[in-house]
């Protein structure tokens, strides 16, 4: 298929996940359990996961690599996070989204994020740009961290150089989880940083802020790899974000 018939796809999942999140945010009889590595997992998290997985089931030859079900394999398959945020989600914190990617042969051709609480959706498709809610998205111009807004999810679980670079930039700010990323692409941010993350966790917003004319890397300036650090920048102030990170 080619890659408007996936976007139109991916939009479906989309719905399909918002169908499920949105009606069991801030419900009170939310179910919440607690995974192996001690993160929190919600009944919203597997209901949207399994409500993905069945519509790419009517897709020959497509799977799933979800955070909750597991890696169906496969040369072409979509990577789900079906709700990243999860802490915000069951908290009532409306910074939340579903993140979709479509990987074919080790490449992220189409993504969406969606955080319908938020009542914002991004998507991106390889060389055709990235979007937000019908509107381009284009990085910033900002070109000193002096005059750069920086963001992270976690304070605590960052390195100590975190720190340095916080105090050098203009604003330093705790945005968070995908929005920090998404903010990036738009312009709103010009740096990003996780501590960790995996493959769902960076796969949709890594396009997103690709096409957005941004670049994505490990705290190294290494391509983004499950596990590692995670750094989104409007490109410009990408090698000095590095340096001081690493320093």
């Amino acid at each position: 298929m080619g890659n408007d018939a996936d976007l139109r796809f991916a939009h479906e999942l989309a719905d399909a996940a918002d169908a499920i999140t949105l009606a069991r945010f801030r419900a009170l009889d939310l179910r919440v359990e607690t995974k192996p590595d001690l993160t929190p997992v919600s009944e919203a998290d597997r209901g949207a996961e399994v409500a993905i997985r069945s519509l790419v089931a009517g897709r020959p030859g497509e799977g799933v690599f979800g955070e909750e079900l597991g890696d169906d394999g496969g040369s072409v398959r979509w990577i789900v996070d079906p709700i990243d945020g999860t802490r915000n989600y069951i908290r009532g914190v409306p910074v939340w989204a579903t993140l979709l990617a479509l990987e074919r042969d080790g490449s992220i051709d189409v993504s969406v994020v969606t955080a319908p609480a938020l009542e914002r959706r991004w998507w991106a498709v390889r060389g055709q740009g990235a979007w937000a809610n019908g509107e381009r998205c284009r990085v910033s111009t900002i070109s000193r961290i002096e005059d750069s807004a920086v963001s992270t999810t976690s304070v605590g679980d960052m390195p100590e150089s975190w720190l340095r670079l916080a105090r050098r930039a203009w604003a330093a700010r705790g945005f968070g989880d995908f929005w920090q990323h998404c903010l990036v692409a738009e312009g709103a941010v010009d740096v990003a940083t996780d501590e960790g993350l995996q493959l769902w966790d960076y796969a949709a917003v890594a396009l997103i802020v690709g096409e957005s004319g941004g670049r994505c890397t490990t705290f190294a300036g290494e391509p983004p790899a499950p596990g590692k650090s995670f750094l989104s920048t409007n490109g410009a102030v990408h090698d000095e974000a590095i340096a001081l990170l690493m320093a």
